[in-house]
């Protein structure tokens, strides 16, 4: 469960030592870690190619003429255009049949050009014109609907309906989902290094942290091991003591304390493909009381394995972690103390991605899909643990990318 809201911080873990030792950032010696990532394997063009066929082959069959995508992760999926959102935009029309178009302010050619991993032609637009015009002009002439990505914002998607009165302007899902849903060896591949990368770094971090350190302390620690290691990372997210009881926090003052929770959830990217990994642990003896709650959070790790078979809907998934959490006296349903938040979320370029593990999702799993496994329990006022690995299905059921902890003593295995 990253957050990927800007101001907020991802969860990370390791280990406690009983002393108490303040850490920063800028006193971080990870001289000790040399990079995981020299065999690493970037998507490259003979990829990208069978992606823009795969997406015009579902165009067709969806009735569309093409597809508008824009700055972000589905830009650089399908075209490998590295972009970031602003004002100005950025996007690809993507159609049926040819070559895809991108389109970019003038003064941004030479740098989007840079990353541009496939055949496509590039047109401009100056500051004082529309780029709503290029994206009408490009799909002038082509038969059919107009399918949006489902993360194009509306000031794009209005701009091409107000010049295309009439057009049938739909979901561009069946496309865009239809390929990024299902991962190739490739992408699989560079998913298990994030996740080989962010358990290392935990492991490494788990005998540096220490009684009193605060959250962004462990955050440092945990995203300059994993940046050491050669992953990318952003400084991690830690939850102590109660605050862990809310899934996404608590803006109180929080110490590493002997006899409570630590929370770590998060992870880094490789070669643009996401980790997410949680952990709960306890410096010192666990009490009881969280070492119960621990092994029912694991438990509930393999209610959902067993429940993601191939061709279940995904929601299936969610329902069965409930029933076997209402068994022991937690929810009903969404309710605290209990699990107030999906099981899991889609993962792969974006740390969520869909679709989720959630109740009422009916899509049915397929090879290739993959998820998060994530079944916390959080008790108000007092503490929660969430564990978190991710899967991936396979044609004869699921396998984790990062093996689970067996104990709340032994966090990473």
């Amino acid at each position: 469960m990253m957050n990927f809201a800007p101001d907020r911080r991802r969860l990370l873990g390791g280990a406690l030592a009983l002393a108490a030792l303040p850490l920063h950032a800028a006193e971080i010696d990870t001289g000790d870690l040399k990079p995981m990532t020299g065999d690493v394997v970037p998507i490259g063009p003979a990829e990208r190619a069978a992606r823009i066929a795969r997406a015009q082959a579902l165009i067709a069959a969806n009735g569309m003429a093409a597809i508008l995508v824009e700055a972000g992760s589905s830009l650089e999926y399908f075209t490998g255009v590295k972009w970031w959102r602003s004002e100005r935009l950025t996007a690809a029309v993507i159609p049926a049949r040819g070559q895809p178009i991108v389109i970019t302010p003038f003064f941004e050619e030479p740098s989007v050009r840079q990353s541009l991993g496939i055949p496509a032609e590039v047109r401009v637009w100056q500051e004082d014109e529309s780029p709503h015009a290029l994206v009408a002009a490009a799909v002038t002439g082509l038969a059919g609907s107009i399918g949006i990505e489902e993360t194009v914002r509306y000031f794009a998607s209005d701009g091409l309906a107000q010049l295309l009165p009439g057009r049938r302007i739909v979901s561009a899902n069946p496309v865009v989902r239809g390929c990024r849903m299902i991962k190739t060896s490739s992408e699989l591949a560079l998913l298990q290094k994030a996740s080989d990368v962010t358990i290392a770094a935990f492991r490494w971090a788990h005998p540096r942290i220490r009684l009193g350190m605060t959250p962004d302390e462990i955050g440092a620690l945990c995203a300059a091991a994993m940046t050491a290691l050669g992953g990318r990372a952003d400084e991690p997210l830690v939850l102590l003591g109660e605050a862990a009881a809310y899934p996404h926090g608590s803006s109180a003052p929080q110490r590493v304390r002997a006899g409570e929770v630590v929370l770590i959830d998060g992870g880094c990217s490789v070669g643009g493909y996401q980790a997410d990994i949680s952990r709960t642990f306890v410096p010192g003896a666990a009490p009881d009381a969280v070492r119960r709650v621990f092994d029912t959070v694991a438990k509930g790790q393999q209610v959902a394995m067993a429940a993601a078979q191939p061709g279940a809907p995904a929601g299936s998934v969610d329902d069965a972690v409930r029933r076997f959490y209402e068994a022991q006296g937690y929810g009903p349903g969404y309710q605290r103390p209990g699990l107030p938040h999906r099981t899991g979320h889609g993962i792969g370029m974006d740390g969520h991605e869909p679709v989720n593990l959630v109740h009422g999702e009916m899509t049915p799993l397929a090879p290739g899909m993959c998820f998060s496994n994530e079944p916390g329990l959080y008790l108000p006022g007092k503490f929660g643990v969430r564990l978190e690995d991710c899967f991936f299905m396979t044609a004869t059921g699921p396998r984790f990318f990062s093996t689970p902890p067996v104990s709340i003593d032994m966090p990473f295995g």
